[in-house]
């Protein structure tokens, strides 16, 4: 210890006695008696944690606000998630092929079945039980068999349906029979979105995911129709595409995500709240997150609505309305499909430039404005270059959504949360397309027109009313 002598400038230098050290394990003791406990984060040894099976454990510190560079995956690192986002790519082309098929072959169950458009709505209101079952169940599928679960359940899902479908049967059966579609696609696309939303670059990955979807959507009716109209086979031809797809995608899907097990997810999304209990009740049901993830499921219900329903009956629509051919109405469809996928890619840029936010209340009025001169007027050409244009700005919403959502939840909240909201706003590409189908009964195939604008002006309000966006949070 150091002292002063008196006045003068000479500093006196006391011996220190220096005592034995503790072993450690006393020091750590006598810091846990005297360091007060916090609230809802408690230490767990490493012995503990293995042996449990389902562990929904708190971190044990507080997680930061906002994500360190090194904590957010890239589509490149490490080196597997090229394989499983190339995975991914694939079942997203199935998705879209498998959403746009039933615009395309509608016309023909009708003559196949003799239906009413009420009856042959059916097809798009039984994946609403699919979606709606994946997002119950989405939360605990990861929890319990982790992503590997997702990629084993979602392609075989598919495959099952097809293989029914080829098949032909009763056309009650074919309704039961397309929500195991709806499951699949359920699962995939509330795990994936969630998935690749919290990576870096997260915009253009998903742009390109779901640019994937509109390819697949863009392909389907165009071969669907070509094979019954230009080659007369009949309207189920087209499925045995399918079973060949959906088995290339079961075996890729498995082999990319066969070490994200249960485990591994667990790991990588630790509670970090104090909440405990269900994580998809504290999504739903506590603020905030509980305004983010409604939010964005009624966005994303009503976008998918506006996307199906323009795809699902505008072939009818150009066929009865519009007085087009068979082959050039079927053309309409492709090209918004194909107007879907171009935007994604190319606005998939320019959103994260300029903000989801304000990307999204850009686009949505251009969008409505495409969809008023489709409907106001009655010009095949016109109409067919307007709805293409329309997909163009309807492209970049879904994953302008999902980037949303990561950046306004928490990690441990964005499979339970987003994956809510992206099951729960698929089951709007069932609901929608029936209530036109339904309409159409009674008024007529052009009544897809006013539900359309509706949906648009409604979504917009939705959106509008969600917070400030900032950076990615943890």
């Amino acid at each position: 210890m150091e002292r002063r002598n008196a006045g003068a400038s000479t500093a006196i230098m006391n011996p220190i006695e220096l005592g034995p050290v503790p072993p450690q394990q006393e020091v750590l003791g006598d810091l846990h008696k005297q360091t007060p406990s916090t609230t809802g984060h408690r230490l767990t040894s490493v012995h503990s944690h293995s042996s449990t099976n389902v562990a929904d454990r708190n971190e044990t510190l507080p997680s930061p606000t906002t994500a360190s560079p090194d904590s957010i995956e890239l589509w490149n690192k490490p080196a597997i998630n090229i394989y499983r986002i190339s995975a991914t790519f694939w079942s997203f082309l199935i998705m879209g092929a498998n959403d746009a098929t039933y615009g395309a072959v509608i016309p023909y169950l009708e003559e196949y079945y003799n239906l009413t458009y009420v009856v042959v709505s059916l097809i798009f209101l039984s994946p609403f039980v699919g979606y709606n079952l994946a997002a119950i169940l989405n939360n605990t599928v990861h929890m319990r068999l982790g992503q590997r679960g997702v990629a084993f359940l979602g392609p075989l899902c598919h495959l099952i349906a097809y293989v029914v479908i080829c098949l032909h049967p009763p056309y009650p059966v074919l309704v039961v029979v397309f929500i195991l579609a709806g499951l699949g696609n359920g699962f995939e696309d509330s795990a994936w979105n969630a998935w690749i939303g919290a990576m870096a670059n997260a915009n253009e990955v998903l742009g390109f995911l779901h640019a994937f979807y509109g390819l697949g959507a863009t392909i389907a009716p165009l071969v669907a129709t070509t094979l019954i109209t230009k080659g007369g086979l009949p309207w189920y031809t087209w499925y045995y595409i399918m079973v060949g797809a959906a088995i290339i995608e079961l075996a890729t899907s498995l082999h990319a995500f066969w070490g994200a097990t249960a485990k591994v997810f667990r790991d990588a999304h630790p509670r970090t709240s104090d909440e405990s209990g269900s994580r998809l009740k504290e999504a739903m049901g506590k603020l905030p997150a509980a305004r983010v993830t409604w939010l964005c499921a009624l966005f994303l219900l009503g976008y998918v609505g506006i996307e199906v329903a323009l795809g699902g009956w505008i072939v009818e629509f150009m066929i009865r309305v519009r007085h087009g051919a068979a082959f050039a109405s079927g053309m309409t469809a492709t090209g918004f499909w194909l107007g879907i996928t171009v935007g994604r890619v190319v606005l998939g840029f320019v959103t994260p430039r300029i903000g989801e936010k304000l990307a999204i209340a850009i686009y949505l009025p251009l969008a409505l404005a495409l969809q008023l001169l489709f409907w106001l007027v009655p010009q095949f050409y016109v109409s067919a270059v307007a709805v293409s244009l329309q997909g163009f700005f309807l492209g970049p919403m879904f994953p302008a959504a999902m980037v949303a959502c990561t950046k306004l939840l928490p990690k441990h909240l964005h499979v339970s949360g987003i994956g809510f909201a992206a099951a729960f706003g698929g089951s709007g590409g069932a609901i929608f397309p029936f209530a036109v189908g339904a309409i159409a009964q009674k008024a007529g195939v052009q009544v897809l027109q006013p539900v359309v604008v509706a949906l648009l002006v409604v979504i917009w309000g939705l959106w509008m009313g969600l917070p400030r966006i900032g950076r990615k949070r943890e």
